[in-house]
């Protein structure tokens, strides 16, 4: 019997050499080569050639001759779910949403078919889970899954023959990782099995309209697994974040191809699976008795969402001879920079001083807009002294230690307004130029103007 001939393909981009590299020739990442079979092809009656045009050559056109339709979408009865897919599911898009084991991907599209079934034609794949566990699942949150089509399969070609006969609109598929095509040998999860599963997959969703909605796994660093071109090939990308300990759930939009991208849906987990959150800020807000010390409310945007957000430091003096840094929810390294800033700009040194910065709720925070609100907190508790009552800010601060503004600052503001804030320091390019009621505008430019400001109304 001939022995079956192997090659390394890189887990990131797809790349492929005959022998293992350290890195990849490609795209340049380190140990993401991989042993994988060559694959022959099959000759399996259900299999299709490995590249598939979707349709006849189509015409060059001039761009200003094509019409500007808006696409078409569709509800999927959870408000905060079709806020993440850009207002609603897409005929013939392709989701892909990840997320740690547990957190609720199955519980949430579950619900959502159960919904949509009412109204079209649905198809439930599971590859993890019997059918009987799907049932149980559903009997407890109970939902109305009369309508509802489930399918206890994890071969490609099976699947591809039921979309063929059944003809559903919407379709999910749980999860992609399990599925195996008989046109490869190698198992299921390989780099090659999860790259040409959702290819054709996807080639099915664009030829015959059907939305289809993948659900990935995710590895520890929470990244979706599998390669890298999985991501590319479908239209949405989601993302569900929290911790699987905590009753709260995060979805953000990292990719949409039919919508804003950061969009941010935020679920509370109940005896009756994910029910969405209509005011998210309260999340993300401590209920003190009394101002605390090292406590700054910020105003952050996810996508077209404002969000009010607690920053909260702690300052203490250390024990060791490198000073401790650490930030859950927002980035290391800005970290660092904000306290030399902080040193050169302000005059106020903590390279002897432990440094803890967190956002409350679990909410991560990529924008630069929180940056003003981390060095008030540090400053309120190496001071330990409060912050007034009804205080919020935003605001980017540079190495110059200039206050930069922000995007959307209006509607940071009337959010912050709405909710009872009344004093609000923030860019003085962000300072609106009509009057907010009930809010007193502190605009500043730079740090050490912000400190002298904050002196005069503590």
């Amino acid at each position: 019997m001939a022995k079956a001939k192997t090659q390394y393909t890189c887990s990131e981009c797809g790349a492929t050499a005959n022998k293992w590299t350290g890195q990849c020739s490609a795209c340049q990442q380190w140990n993401t080569m991989v042993e994988t079979l060559v694959e022959t092809g099959g000759n399996n009656r259900y299999s299709q050639p490995q590249h598939l045009s979707l349709a006849q050559t189509a015409p060059v056109l001039s761009l200003a001759d094509i019409d500007a339709i808006d696409v078409p979408r569709f509800g999927t009865g959870i408000e905060e779910f079709d806020r993440v897919l850009g207002g609603g599911l897409v005929a013939g898009g392709v989701v892909l949403i990840g997320g740690d084991p547990g957190i609720g991907k199955s519980t949430l599209l579950l619900q959502a078919l159960a919904n949509v079934s009412h109204l079209k034609k649905v198809l439930y794949v599971s590859g993890e889970e019997s059918g009987a566990q799907i049932a149980l699942r559903a009997k407890r949150l109970a939902i109305d899954a009369r309508e509802l089509k489930l399918q206890a399969e994890i071969q490609l070609e099976k699947i591809l023959a039921t979309l063929a006969d059944l003809k559903p609109e919407v379709a999910v598929i749980d999860s992609i990782q399990t599925l195996y095509s008989d046109a490869l040998s190698s198992a299921p999860g390989s780099v090659a099995q999860v790259r040409e599963c959702a290819a054709q997959l996807t080639r099915v969703a664009k030829q015959t309209g059907i939305t289809i909605i993948l659900v990935g796994h995710v590895t520890k660093e929470g990244a979706l697994a599998g390669p890298r071109v999985l991501e590319h090939i479908v239209d949405t990308v989601l993302y569900f974040e929290g911790d699987s300990h905590s009753s709260f759930r995060l979805v953000r939009a990292i990719k949409n191809r039919f919508g804003a991208v950061n969009e941010l849906g935020v679920f509370a987990m109940t005896e009756k699976g994910l029910k969405g959150v209509s005011n998210p800020s309260a999340l993300f807000l401590s209920q003190h008795d009394n101002q605390v010390p090292g406590s700054c409310v910020m105003v952050t945007q996810e996508g077209t969402r404002p969000l009010l957000v607690e920053i909260q430091a702690l300052v203490d003096a250390s024990h060791q001879p490198n000073a401790r840094r650490l930030s859950v929810g927002l980035e290391q390294n800005r970290l660092a920079m904000l306290l030399a800033v902080l040193h050169r700009h302000a005059g106020i040194a903590a390279f002897d001083q432990d440094v803890f910065i967190n956002a409350v709720g679990g909410v991560k925070i990529t924008e630069p807009a929180a940056d003003l609100a981390v060095l008030l907190a540090i400053n309120s508790s190496m001071r330990n002294k409060p912050l007034p009552r009804g205080f919020v800010v935003f605001g980017e601060v540079g190495l110059a230690g200039e206050i930069r503004p922000a995007p959307r600052g209006q509607e940071r503001l009337r959010e912050a307004a709405k909710l009872g804030f009344s004093i609000a320091m923030i860019p003085s390019s962000n300072a609106p130029k009509q009057p907010i009621e009930g809010m007193s505008i502190l605009a500043v430019d730079r740090i050490d103007d912000a400190f002298t400001k904050l002196r005069e109304i503590q």
